[in-house]
C-alpha cells in the first residue's frame, strides 16, 4: 500500500509517467458504460427492442432488464469477432511486454475503428470533420476517434429509427382495423387497444416475431 502511494507522490520521472498511465487507465474503466453504447451495436440492438415492445403496447413486457440483457449478449455475440483482434492485436502484446502503451492503443483502436466506419454514414463522418476543420483523411486509420464515435452513433440512430419504423407499420395496421370495425358497430367507448392488443400479440407470434427481429439486427452486421 505504501509502495502504491509513493509512486503517486515521487518526484521521479518514471513513477510520474506510471502514475499517468494509471489514472488514464481508470478513466477508460469509468467510461466503459459509454464506450460499450456508443462504439458497438447496443445502440441500434436497445433501440429496436424498445420499437418492438412499443408497437406491440405491451407496456412493460418484456421488461427492462430482459430488453437490456439480450441486447448486451447480442452485442458481444456481434462485437466477438472485433473484441478477439483487439485482444490479439492490442492486448496480449502489451502483456507480455512486447509493445508499448502507445502502439498497444493504435493497433487495438484499429479493428474497433474499422467496424465503426464500416457501419457510418459519409455524410455524418463528414459533418463532424467539417465542424472540426480537420483536413479529409487518407484512410479510416487517420480520422480521429473524437469525430469517428459521434458519427457513429448518429449513423446507428437513424438505421434503428428506420428498423422501427418497419415494425411499427403491420402493428398500426391491426389498430386502424380494430378502431374501424368498432367505429362502424357502434363501440366508441370500448378502447381499441383491448381488441388489437390479442391480435398483435397473435400475428407476432405467428410469424415468429422473436426470430426475425433478432435475424435482422444480425444480419445488419
Amino acid at each position: 500500500m505504501n509502495e502504491f502511494i509513493d509512486m503517486f507522490s515521487s518526484s521521479d520521472p518514471t513513477n510520474v509517467s506510471t502514475s499517468i498511465k494509471l489514472l488514464l487507465l481508470l478513466t477508460v474503466f469509468s467510461l466503459a458504460p459509454g464506450i460499450l453504447i456508443l462504439m458497438t451495436s447496443f445502440t441500434r440492438i436497445i433501440i429496436v427492442l424498445s420499437f418492438v415492445r412499443t408497437s406491440l403496447a405491451t407496456q412493460q413486457m418484456p421488461p427492462n432488464q430482459v430488453l437490456i440483457g439480450l441486447a448486451l449478449f447480442l452485442t458481444f455475440f456481434i462485437m466477438a469477432p472485433t473484441f478477439s483482434e483487439v485482444y490479439e492485436q492490442g492486448l496480449q502484446p502489451l502483456f507480455n511486454e512486447e509493445i508499448t502503451l502507445d502502439e498497444a492503443y493504435d493497433r487495438a483502436s484499429e479493428p474497433i475503428k474499422n467496424f465503426m466506419a464500416k457501419h457510418t454514414r459519409q455524410k455524418d463522418l463528414e459533418l463532424f470533420l467539417s465542424y472540426a476543420q480537420i483536413e479529409k483523411p487518407e484512410s479510416i486509420q487517420d480520422v480521429p476517434i473524437t469525430a469517428l464515435v459521434p458519427a457513429f452513433a448518429i449513423s446507428e440512430l437513424k438505421t434503428a429509427f428506420q428498423m422501427g419504423f418497419m415494425i411499427f407499420i403491420p402493428f398500426l395496421i391491426i389498430d386502424m382495423a380494430v378502431a374501424s370495425i368498432l367505429m362502424s358497430m357502434g363501440m366508441m367507448m370500448l378502447p381499441p387497444v383491448m381488441i388489437s392488443l390479442p391480435f398483435k400479440i397473435l400475428l407476432f407470434v405467428m410469424v415468429d416475431g422473436w426470430y426475425l427481429i433478432t435475424n435482422s439486427l444480425l444480419s445488419g452486421f
